[in-house]
């Protein structure tokens, strides 16, 4: 159900965790994701911890769905002095290629505990349907 499209974005991706870079608008690091079925839904879930709602935006157009975030630093008073930072901040982008087989008329997105939960019904079209088959005449029905 999922197309990968860049081999090259998980290289990356580990290059960006080594060297500690940021994302930014221009170049977002990518947020590791899973991606399963589950009966008739197509779930993904990727992973977001920090970041607001209101930070998330997702975006559908045609089969590309497009998953961005922004986790920003804390807030701290002048006084404070950073010892160590190692939560990566800035701009998350994630692009995933989205089979004809899914019915992205009925995304459903939810953000709990860090992890935003994306689902994808499977179309009514591309579930398996039995076909009868008639006597005599030679026709065959299909239903669904």
């Amino acid at each position: 159900m999922l197309m990968r499209t860049d081999p090259f974005r998980e290289m990356d991706r580990i290059i960006q965790q080594l060297s500690g870079a940021s994302g930014t608008w221009s170049k977002p690091s990518v947020m590791p994701m899973d991606a399963y079925r589950d009966g008739d839904v197509y779930v993904i879930a990727f992973d977001l911890p920090g970041v607001s709602t209101e930070a998330i935006d997702i975006d559908v157009e045609r089969n590309m769905l497009t998953v961005k975030a922004e986790r920003r630093p804390t807030g701290k008073s002048d006084g404070v002095q950073m010892e160590l930072s190692e939560r990566p901040l800035g701009v998350f982008s994630r692009q995933v290629m989205l089979a004809d087989t899914l019915d992205t008329e009925h995304i459903e997105a939810e953000y709990d505990a860090g992890v935003l939960t994306v689902r994808i019904p499977i179309a009514e079209r591309a579930k398996p349907r039995k076909i009868a088959v008639g006597s005599g005449s030679g026709r065959k029905q299909i239903s669904g």
